[in-house]
């Protein structure tokens, strides 16, 4: 090869790099942009301390925060100083009842149907949880619902984010008075560096297998106009008349 045709043959690699590069650049900007909504939260939502009134339930997602009661010495809960570990916990027994609480992580599922098979009884869940793997909510909510375990909040307790799938899984559901149940949108677990249509179709798949989900358990799809209109880094609280209009709580006997 002459070497003026060497070096146009190179100056085409270079240009060809340099536009690959280029298109990178720009994937990688798409998705940093996208990302930036879930890490930094709306300016204008209060945190989840402030009080939830109807008409006012947006508040900042940050899976730290816990809501702050009034002090009510008679009132047998969440105790509010409590920390969320890292994955859920699978506590209880006896006289004091089940409880699952923490953050929701990949594989939970797994350790929560090899956990349940391990207990002779469980006829009621107590839940406490700021939300997390939305793949492993569905599982455990479908495992919850096919032993015909009912689920509940308590006073000061949170179910946020992926754990109202959860919740849903409950044979019979209670909420109470001054517990916290809220959506927002999700991400399922993908890596956020990926090309725009890719992650178009994996959030669309996974919005697909919520509202089969929800479906399933009888949940109104209502519920997810809440879900989808809530970027990522705030948090919809549902007032009592939503939880029960949506079928989130089944009515008392």
């Amino acid at each position: 090869m002459a070497i003026a045709d060497r070096i146009s043959a190179g100056g085409a690699i270079k240009a060809i790099l340099a536009v690959q590069l280029g298109i990178a650049a720009i994937l990688v900007a798409g998705d940093v942009g996208s990302l930036l909504p879930r890490l930094v939260p709306g300016p204008d939502a209060p945190r989840l301390t402030e009080t939830v009134r109807p008409g006012d339930q947006t508040r900042r997602y940050d899976p730290a925060d816990r809501p702050t009661l009034p002090a009510d010495p008679s009132r047998t809960g969440v105790p509010a100083s409590r920390e969320m570990p890292s994955r859920l916990q699978f506590d209880g027994g006896a006289a004091e009842g089940f409880e699952i609480w923490g953050q929701i992580a990949p594989g939970d599922a797994e350790r929560f149907t090899d956990w349940l098979a391990l207990q002779e009884e469980v006829t009621a869940l107590r839940l406490d949880s700021p939300g997390g793997s939305v793949a492993d909510a569905l599982t455990i909510g479908r495992a919850i619902r096919e032993a015909g375990i009912a689920t509940e909040l308590v006073a000061g307790a949170v179910c946020l984010s992926a754990c109202p799938y959860i919740l849903s899984g409950g044979a019979v559901r209670r909420v109470a008075p001054d517990a916290f149940v809220g959506v927002h949108q999700h991400y399922f677990g993908e890596s956020t560096v990926l090309p725009a249509f890719m992650a178009v179709e994996s959030i669309q798949r996974g919005q697909a297998e919520v509202v089969e989900y929800l479906d399933d358990m009888g949940i109104d799809l209502r519920l997810m106009r809440h879900s989808l209109a809530t970027p990522p880094g705030e948090i919809y609280i549902l007032v009592q008349d939503e939880l029960r209009d949506y079928g989130i709580v089944t009515p008392e006997a």
